[in-house]
């Protein structure tokens, strides 16, 4: 695909989830923009790895899978979680000596100095817990059937807990972003992260900043409206030099 492709575009899950919730997205970005779904260790086909908890074991992990794929000029998008990882990576990148991100989308998430109430639920027993990410939209209502047996607690809640433990240790290690240009991104519906939240990634964005709104609540990652809002970002973009062929 990266023959084709003028650029990657880097996607990182929300809590709980896996590289599923873009599966597609190649269709929906076109062949100029190829799209690296990032999986982190503990879900899907890397289930029997342990889960990143902590900021600088995700740092390692982003720099070591996705440092080779910068050959290639590439952008970020982060939903939830993976906005949070998208920044950190963002970051890390520039550490590292990698080329930088042309630009970093973040979508449906607060910016690290703002309060989020997930948070607060990470240390909660699993039967409130369940109750609490229930009651903001994060599981089903069936999720709190069944028990202390049921297969939500047996299987999603243990990832979803260490997935917030993951959003409290980045937002604690954040810091702005100084050579990356951020693209804020909420829900019109989103109660966990509303607008007016998301507008304050500005604070965070020394290379540029821009805020837009998509219908829908916490998940619109999973409708149509943001892959092709995506593909319309990305295509205004420049066209940029290969990093392979940049001369000093």
């Amino acid at each position: 695909m990266s023959g084709a492709a003028r650029q990657r575009l880097f996607c990182f899950h929300h809590a709980g989830a896996g590289s599923s919730a873009f599966a597609r997205w190649q269709h929906r970005l076109g062949p100029g923009t190829e799209v690296v779904p990032v999986l982190l260790p503990g879900r899907d086909n890397r289930r029997r790895e342990p889960r990143i908890t902590d900021h600088d074991r995700l740092v390692a992990e982003l720099v070591e899978q996705l440092g080779p794929l910068t050959d290639l000029p590439y952008a970020l998008y982060g939903h939830s979680l993976g906005g949070l990882v998208a920044h950190t990576f963002a970051r890390a990148a520039t550490a590292a000596g990698l080329p930088p991100a042309r630009l970093a989308v973040i979508g449906a998430v607060l910016p690290p100095h703002l309060d989020t109430a997930l948070l607060g639920y990470v240390d909660m027993p699993d039967g409130e817990l369940l109750r609490r990410l229930v009651a903001h939209g994060m599981l089903p209502q069936e999720a709190l059937e069944g028990g202390a047996s049921s297969l939500w607690r047996r299987t999603v809640l243990p990832v979803l807990r260490d997935d917030l433990m993951l959003a409290r240790a980045l937002r604690a290690a954040a810091a702005p972003l100084p050579d990356v240009p951020v693209l804020a991104l909420a829900g019109l519906d989103d109660a966990i992260a509303p607008v007016e939240g998301v507008a304050q990634w500005r604070r965070w964005a020394g290379a540029g900043f821009e805020l837009r709104t998509v219908p829908g609540g916490h998940v619109f990652v999973r409708d149509r409206a943001l892959p092709a809002l995506l593909r319309e970002v990305l295509d205004a973009l420049p066209p940029a030099v290969r990093p392979e062929s940049s001369t000093v």
